[in-house]
């Protein structure tokens, strides 16, 4: 995956996120490019704002690009490591390549994804590393709750 292009590229995601900071929602952004590099769908974790534990940002791109006979050559980007849920999403629908801004606050599936033939980069962006520590920060619960952790 080309550097620039793949910061470029989440530059879309990472406006999502920080809409979805606006709207009082978890700080998690996605973008679904196709193979041609056109914008396929965009979404933002909405959870909080819809009620709704399934709409992770990952989730919400994947919907708002509809319906494709076939997601091969598609890349998933995301200011944070998928999750597990997200992660089996990117698996099941065959999705090849994933660019994440950061896995620093959390580290997700990245590893599973790699071990099954997905190829992740990780671009470690200063922006979405702050963007999360500071919602961390002043959300423990609400953070807790959308990575499932009951402890």
């Amino acid at each position: 995956m080309d550097p620039e292009q793949a910061r470029h590229w989440l530059a879309t995601a990472l406006g999502e996120a920080r809409t979805g900071l606006a709207e009082g929602g978890i700080p998690i952004g996605a973008a679904l490019y196709g193979p041609d590099g056109d914008l396929l769908g965009r979404g933002r974790n909405r959870r909080v704002q819809d009620g709704d534990p399934s709409l992770h940002a990952e989730t919400a791109a994947f919907r708002a690009a509809g319906r494709r006979r076939s997601y091969r050559g598609t890349t998933m980007v995301t200011t944070l490591s998928p999750c597990w849920y997200c992660a089996g999403l990117v698996r099941q629908f065959g999705i090849s390549r994933v660019v994440i801004g950061e896995a620093e606050t959390f580290p997700g599936a990245q590893g599973w994804l790699a071990a099954h033939g997905v190829e992740v980069t990780v671009l470690n962006d200063p922006a979405c590393t702050a963007l999360m520590r500071e919602f961390i920060g002043t959300h423990p619960e609400l953070w807790s709750e959308d990575i499932g952790d009951d402890a």
